[in-house]
């Protein structure tokens, strides 16, 4: 169990903040127009036979 306390669960933590790191910094290399935020669209759902919006 110290073994796992020492080396892998500090590796596993800058694995995941190493790779959340480089997901960031991809949108710098990202064409202008998909650098910006997803569009937001009204969608109608069917639950129970009933509409809805979201």
């Amino acid at each position: 169990m110290a073994i796992f306390r020492q080396y892998i669960a500090p590796l596993l933590v800058v694995l995941v903040f190493i790779f959340a790191l480089v997901a960031v910094s991809a949108r710098i290399f990202l064409p202008s127009d998909m650098a910006a935020p997803a569009p937001v669209e009204e969608v109608g759902v069917l639950l129970k036979g009933l509409a809805f919006k979201v």
